[in-house]
């Protein structure tokens, strides 16, 4: 059997495990829909995105299904690695935005930035003018010109560029005692939110409605309260995520592990415990990651601890009102979490000081893949190009090979 042929039944094998969209014949058809998502595409067929980007996908998803029906050639494993090199930087970066195949964001120690918009084969470092001391832990972009960055620390600080990083103006500043920022994540293009570490018993959260060049702090008693001795974590700018208009979550740990929830963009808030290790200050959820309005998963650990795999992973399909521990979780404390494409979102990669992890079943059962000691990994929407970052300036590009 051909294997253009091959790949299409499995996509439709596989799409009962995914709830993805599939294809019928040339084109590529929505679940219970009857007429296509996209046209045909005129070079291969397929949907309606270039060759590359359909090949890319369909790797994903065959490799993903992990097997095919009867008679078919068996789906060959996920398979791939990480392509190491330095960035053009000693600073520790934390901070990633991949927009798309060519264009992404870095940021970290130092007041550092990078940029690429050729796929990451070279990176623009920088350093914004009087924030030499900052550590930008979270950077959130829009495109190659329009970026901001969100530094952790006394005083707290936003800067936004429109200009690709020529030029930086602060939007945000906070020396308030305790203020600690540690994510910042965005519904479109104009809204955004971030959170910080309670101050007054209370979490700091604050909102933009202009792109980040104005921020205002949700009321003192409309803010979430937290326990004794808990906080965010900063490592990887994605104890934070949004879903949707108006839905955000944010990870805690310390004493607990504990997931606060947000369907009115951060004007109330519900909590939920979770499985995730917890008891000491190095302790808890360190990265969010929601497949839809109701599953989604949860990756830390302990920072101190880092070979150790247990509790670093759990997942929800209640919207974060519960959360179960993964059947098989990551080989050990975990910083950040993401989907390898946005037409596969129950393929995740899981990424920390000790290795990488992949699962395939929206983070229930994981499976390490890598080594490399990052603290952040973003992929492209179509898949085409992942990208991590870590301490010392590395870099890492991920590719994806078939065995």
């Amino acid at each position: 059997m051909r294997k253009e042929e091959a790949l299409l039944r499995c996509l439709h094998e596989f799409v009962n495990i995914a709830e993805i969209p599939i294809p019928r014949g040339s084109q590529l058809l929505e679940v219970g829909r009857t007429e296509p998502l996209f046209p045909p595409c005129h070079t291969c067929g397929g949907m309606s995105r270039c060759f590359s980007t359909c090949r890319a996908l369909a790797i994903v998803l065959i490799i993903a299904a992990g097997g095919c029906s009867e008679g078919m050639e068996p789906a060959t494993p996920f398979a791939g690695r990480w392509l190491v090199r330095g960035s053009g930087t000693t600073a520790s970066l934390r901070g990633l935005h991949v927009v798309d195949a060519n264009v992404a964001w870095a940021s970290g120690s130092g007041g550092t930035f990078l940029r690429t918009v050729d796929g990451r084969d070279n990176w623009d470092v920088g350093t914004i003018p009087g924030a030499e001391d900052r550590d930008f832990r979270d950077i959130h972009a829009s495109d190659r010109d329009h970026a901001m960055v969100l530094s952790a620390g006394l005083p707290a600080q936003i800067y936004r560029t429109d200009d690709g990083g020529q030029t930086w103006q602060q939007t945000y500043n906070n020396d308030e005692p305790g203020v600690f920022f540690n994510a910042v994540s965005f519904w479109d293009d104009e809204r955004g939110i971030a959170v910080g570490d309670p101050i007054d018993g209370r979490f700091l959260i604050i909102r933009t409605g202009d792109g980040g060049r104005t921020w205002d702090e949700v009321p003192f008693e409309n803010r979430p309260g937290a326990l004794e001795g808990e906080a965010n974590f900063a490592a990887s700018g994605t104890c934070m995520t949004v879903h949707g208009k108006n839905s955000v979550w944010f990870g805690t740990g310390g004493p607990a592990a504990r997931v606060f929830r947000s369907d009115d963009g951060g004007s109330s808030w519900t909590v939920a415990e979770t499985p995730l290790r917890s008891g000491n200050s190095s302790q808890g959820v360190f990265s969010l990651f929601f497949l839809n309005e109701n599953q989604g998963v949860a990756v830390g650990g302990d920072y101190l601890d880092e070979p150790n795999p247990m509790q670093t992973a759990a997942v929800t399909t209640d919207g974060g009102t519960t959360w179960v521990a993964a059947e098989s979780p990551p080989s050990g404390f975990r910083e950040c979490v993401v989907a390898v494409s946005a037409a596969t979102p129950r393929v995740l990669i899981a990424v920390g000081p000790s290795g990488t992890d992949l699962s395939e079943d929206g983070g229930n059962t994981w499976r390490p893949i890598g080594e490399g000691r990052f603290h952040a990994v973003g992929f492209s929407a179509d898949g085409a190009t992942g990208l991590a970052v870590g301490m010392d300036g590395l870099d890492g590009t991920w590719q994806f090979t078939i065995e």
